[in-house]
């Protein structure tokens, strides 16, 4: 699975791309590790899971832009 993860107000908060879960923590590592207890129980009355990964190559990439 593929998690973003990024910092709003005081909590870090983790999502999960390939499906619509998303944790928090006060830290980076305290947001994936609820978010990695999420998927487990998200799935866990699946007998397997075939997953393919959506996401290739995931690059974070800054844009600018002019508007009116």
């Amino acid at each position: 699975m593929t998690a973003l993860v990024f910092k709003e107000e005081n909590w870090y908060v983790a999502k999960c791309l390939e499906v619509e879960l998303a944790s928090q923590g006060k830290r980076k590592k305290e947001a994936l590790k609820n978010l990695k207890e999420a998927l487990e129980l998200y799935f866990e009355d699946e007998k397997e899971i075939n997953f393919k990964p959506y996401y290739q190559d995931v690059s974070l990439e800054k844009i600018s832009f002019s508007y009116a």
